[in-house]
């Protein structure tokens, strides 16, 4: 199947969710770790799903990541994960691990399941223990349903400073039957991936196995969500879970399965939708920035120059004025470790063109200005050493980041 065709298989729904496809359930509630907003939220799906995950890259790794990897370990299926914000549960040594075993276990127990059937995750303070009664009210008061309020009440307990809940879905038809993927994700500062600082959630009713779902998201996190950053900070609990229950009753989808694509651009575009939502919602951000660089030599070369752009100080603050101060790319350029020649460096804002082959050019100021107070914001980099793609996503850096991370726990 050629990429056309690939791409024209997908099938982007309105309003698709976490719960989109078959036969998962979610749910929010507000158990008082946070003032007023939910904070205990859950995905379930009775079908056992195959898990597959990718976790933060920092070495300081919160407790829950340790209790997920320890249950996707057992036999690859989990029936949900259950999720808190408020509390990050990260350097809290034996007593968080017990904390989120036992957010584990009142999970599992709820359904009448083994422990090793749930995922666990949490998101807020690095250093402060968990109010386990509280955790444990909002445990026992969750009632996940299929339904797009319940989809939208576990988007809510996920967020921290996020402004915005973050969902998306899509389908695509795979051996005649429809399968559908959503997802829901959390993130807003501590951005800065290798994957990417947030909590992910993807779920589709594909039949696929653990290793072989697993193998579909390792190829397409570094195009994805490895591929954002607001602020340069890697966090300590950052995941992204995907959960495939099979109830789409397609054929066992691998590598060798002719459709395999299909599948691959599903999870792509979910991810990357996903990741660009993330970063538009940056703490005090008011614009989405891509950075395209084209032709190098490497895809792995193009993407650490756009990244190395995009989470620019200056770059991020001149987009925040609406300046367009080339000269600020093409200095984080010569800093992203990768060989180029200067001299043949283009650079656009939009179709703007602003230096060429190395030289600038004379350009409308109002113009560039009217087309960088945009909400989202597009940089192409061209050069000449290849014929290799990247492409990063970020966000402006305004006077409100500052304002909410000098105030983060108060």
């Amino acid at each position: 199947m050629n990429t056309l065709q690939t791409v024209e298989a997908i099938k982007q729904i309105k309003d698709g969710n976490i719960i989109m496809p078959q036969g998962f359930k979610a749910s929010g509630v507000h158990a008082g770790l946070r003032y007023s907003k939910k904070d205990v939220g859950i995905i379930y799906t009775e079908t056992p799903a195959s898990a597959a995950a990718v976790y933060t890259q920092n070495i300081v790794q919160a407790a829950p990541i340790t209790v997920t990897k320890d249950s996707i370990a057992v036999t690859g299926k989990i029936n949900g994960i259950v999720v808190n914000s408020a509390c990050a549960n990260a350097c809290t040594g034996e007593q968080g691990l017990r904390d989120a075993i036992e957010m584990r276990k009142l999970a599992a127990t709820k359904f009448g399941l083994e422990d090793h059937t749930f995922a666990v995750a949490s998101t807020g303070v690095i250093g402060e223990y968990m109010e386990m009664e509280k955790v444990k009210k909002g445990i026992e008061a969750l009632e996940p349903e299929n339904t797009l309020e319940g989809a939208r009440d576990f988007g809510t307990a996920i967020l921290t400073t996020d402004i915005v809940t973050k969902s998306c879905g899509y389908e695509a038809v795979i051996d005649g039957k429809t399968v559908k993927m959503g997802g829901a994700a959390k993130g807003s500062g501590m951005i800065h991936p290798n994957m990417a600082t947030m909590l992910g959630f993807i779920t589709t009713d594909a039949v696929i196995e653990s290793a072989d779902l697993h193998l579909a998201l390792s190829s397409i996190t570094n195009d994805t969500f490895n591929q954002i950053t607001v602020d340069g900070d890697c966090s300590t609990n950052d995941m992204v879970l995907v959960l495939a229950n099979g109830e789409a009753n397609n054929e066992p989808l691998t590598p060798a399965h002719p459709e395999w694509s299909i599948f691959l651009k599903l999870l792509t575009q979910t991810s990357e939708n996903l990741a660009k939502q993330i970063a538009k919602d940056g703490e005090g951000a008011t614009k989405l920035i891509e950075v395209n660089v084209h032709g190098m030599h490497t895809k792995q070369e193009s993407q650490m120059m756009a990244k190395t752009i995009v989470g620019s100080n200056l770059v991020k603050t001149a987009a925040f004025g609406a300046d367009a101060n080339w000269g600020r790319i093409i200095a984080a350029m010569g800093r992203s470790g990768v060989e180029f020649q200067p001299d043949h460096t283009t650079i656009m804002f939009g179709d703007i063109l602003v230096l060429k082959d190395g030289e600038p050019i004379q350009f409308s100021e109002e113009d560039a200005k009217a087309y960088l107070e945009n909400e989202s914001i597009i940089i192409h980099v061209y050069l000449k050493e290849g014929q290799e793609t990247g492409t990063a996503w970020g966000c402006d850096l305004t006077y409100d980041y500052v304002k909410i991370n000098g105030s983060y726990r108060s």
